[in-house]
C-alpha cells in the first residue's frame, strides 16, 4: 500500500509543525523512524542555506527521536549518487524542505533519487513536502518566469505526480487571493487548486485528507471555493 503523503504550506523544521511531524512518525510504524531530509530545493539560494536548512531538519526529528539523515543531493548530477538514493529508498519518512519548486523538480524528475522517491512511496513510506518540495507532489505546478510568485508570466508544467490530480500552492495565507482566481480558471484540465496556509499540512492518502495546523486550506474547483480548517477532512480526486 502507497505511503501517507504530507503537504505542508510552510514551517518545516520549526516549532509549529512539531505536532504534525509526531503524527507522520507514528503512521511510519517504526520505534525509531529513519527520517531521509532532503534540502536540494534550497540549492539556488546558495551553499549555506542550503547546509542550513539540512542541519535544522536533522536537529528537529532528532528531538523527535527519530533517526534523520541528510541526502545531500543539489542539482540532477549528484540526485544520481547510489548512496544517496539508497537513503531516500530506504527511509521510512522523506522530507522535502522549501526552495525553488522548478530546480527541485529537475533533479528529481529523471534521476535515480527520483526512482528512489517511487519506490519509498510505493512500498509504504511517508512522504513530506514543505512549499517547493509540496508543489512538486502535484500533477502539475506553476512555472513561474515573472519577477515573484504569481507575477506574469505564468505557465504550467508536468510535476512529480504523485498526488497527480491536484495543484499545491503553499504560503496561500501570504498571497493576494484576488490573483489566484483566475489562475484557477487556467489551470489545466481536471486539476484542483489547493492552496494550503503556512504552518498547515494537509496529510492522507487516497484522495481523502485531513488538515491539521494552525490554519486552513483553499480548495478550488473552477471559480468554486472550499475553506477547511484544522480537524476538517477533505475529499480531492482520487490519487491513483
Amino acid at each position: 500500500m502507497s505511503g501517507l503523503i504530507a503537504l505542508v504550506g510552510s514551517g518545516e523544521f520549526t516549532p509549529a509543525m512539531v505536532e504534525v511531524d509526531e503524527g507522520l512518525l507514528a503512521a511510519t510504524g517504526s520505534s525509531r523512524p529513519r527520517v531521509a531530509i532532503v534540502p536540494a530545493a534550497s540549492w539556488p539560494d546558495g551553499e549555506a542555506v542550503f547546509l542550513r536548512w539540512a542541519a535544522q531538519g536533522e536537529a528537529h526529528f532528532a528531538a523527535l527521536g527519530a533517526d534523520p539523515i541528510p541526502v545531500l543531493i543539489k542539482d540532477p548530477a549528484s540526485a544520481d549518487d547510489p548512496i544517496a538514493a539508497a537513503a531516500i529508498s530506504g527511509a521510512d519518512l522523506v522530507y522535502f524542505s522549501g526552495g525553488k519548486p522548478g530546480h527541485l523538480l529537475d533533479v528529481l524528475r529523471s534521476s535515480a533519487a527520483g526512482v528512489a522517491l517511487r519506490a519509498a512511496y510505493a512500498r509504504g513510506a511517508v512522504i513530506a513536502g514543505c512549499s517547493a518540495g509540496a508543489m512538486v507532489m502535484g500533477g502539475h505546478q506553476l512555472r513561474m518566469g515573472g519577477r515573484g510568485f504569481l507575477q506574469p508570466p505564468v505557465s504550467w508544467q508536468d510535476a512529480l505526480g504523485i498526488v497527480p490530480r491536484i495543484v499545491i500552492l503553499p504560503h496561500y495565507d501570504a498571497m493576494p487571493e484576488t490573483l489566484v482566481a483566475p489562475l484557477a480558471l487556467a489551470a489545466p484540465k481536471g486539476a484542483v487548486l489547493v492552496g494550503i496556509d503556512e504552518n498547515t499540512a494537509m496529510v492522507g492518502r487516497d484522495g481523502t485528507w485531513q488538515v491539521q495546523g494552525r490554519g486552513r486550506v483553499t480548495i478550488w474547483h473552477g471559480t468554486r471555493r472550499e475553506r477547511h480548517r484544522a480537524g476538517s477532512t477533505v475529499v480531492l480526486p482520487a490519487d491513483r
